[in-house]
């Protein structure tokens, strides 16, 4: 089936990334995405699975771990399907209100999601520089809240980027560099002054996501100045040792998020498949990993697991 051209497409909508010369493999290509699409939503389903039915670890974190679960669920669900369409039935072009319902989604759960591995990040805080007030601390009925304004602190920040990009008029090329929509990159085919996006959207960027990693780090820098004040390595590396899943997630989360917003910004002359290769690793690798990570390092979801298997 032959692919369509901009002129071929509605005026309200836009068309989705494929790599030049490949489009015949689109069929072959999207298996080990359908593959990797899979394993994050059993994955995942058995962490949320888990966690509901293993009282020892009915504890904030991993409640946050509940959560963190359930948005990767979302937002892998929220893109994958669309882009296995693409590539297994040719539905190349997506128009303009589910382009930006699917934005929204995509960069909304990506703020909850850094705001959930903030207060992952405090939880491990609280629990090794203060262990006997922990309890008191964070409460079932604390971390229940902090998850409502972790959803509440994204829709606030993120819902202004579609509603920016709606009254904008767009250019006759309206071929996207993802098979998915982002803001950046629907905000550059408008044929429009676009700085108030522009600007709304790198600021929104910097205040979720730049100040949660800030965040993160001081966080870390306490717990390691905490830890380094026992006086064995033996207890010092069992003290760490319970923050390394944790901050595995956090490089499965920021370092595709840091290599795609670098790709957005410095890398227009790149070839369209680092483009596209980026945006996939972006959605898919987090939901992917965190599972296996969390499964590696506790034991009561190995057992869980071996038992279900």
């Amino acid at each position: 089936m032959p692919f369509p051209n901009s002129s071929d497409l509605s005026p309200s909508s836009f068309i989705l990334a494929s790599i030049p010369g490949l489009e015949t493999a689109h069929f072959w290509m999207a298996i080990p995405l359908c593959s990797m699409y899979i394993m994050a939503v059993a994955g995942n389903c058995a962490v949320l699975l888990i966690v509901k039915t293993e009282p020892s670890l009915h504890v904030p974190m991993y409640f946050f771990l509940c959560m963190l679960a359930a948005i990767d669920l979302a937002l892998s669900t929220s893109t994958v399907p669309r882009v296995l369409s693409f590539y297994w039935f040719n539905t190349r072009e997506i128009s303009f209100g589910a382009c930006l319902v699917q934005m929204f989604f995509i960069h909304t759960l990506s703020a909850v999601e850094s705001t959930v591995l903030l207060a992952m990040a405090v939880d491990r805080y609280v629990a090794i520089c203060h262990p006997l007030r922990h309890a008191a601390i964070l409460t079932n009925a604390t971390t229940a809240k902090i998850g409502l304004a972790a959803m509440a602190r994204g829709v606030l920040f993120f819902l202004p980027l579609p509603l920016l990009l709606l009254p904008l008029p767009f250019c006759s090329s309206r071929l996207l560099s993802h098979s998915f929509c982002l803001h950046q990159d629907v905000m550059n085919l408008a044929c429009a002054n676009t700085t108030p996006s522009m600007v709304y959207g790198l600021t929104a960027i910097l205040l979720v996501m730049g100040l949660d990693a800030l965040l993160i780090c001081l966080s870390y820098l306490l717990i390691l100045k905490a830890v380094f004040r026992l006086e064995s390595w033996k207890e010092r590396l069992k003290v760490f040792s319970t923050c390394i899943a944790h901050i595995c997630v956090v490089l499965a989360f920021y370092v595709p998020l840091i290599g795609l917003s670098v790709v957005h910004r410095f890398g227009r002359d790149l070839a369209p498949v680092v483009h596209i290769t980026m945006g996939n690793i972006y959605i898919l690798v987090p939901a992917v990993l965190n599972p296996i990570i969390y499964g590696v390092r506790t034991k009561q979801i190995q057992r869980r697991i071996l038992n279900l298997i």
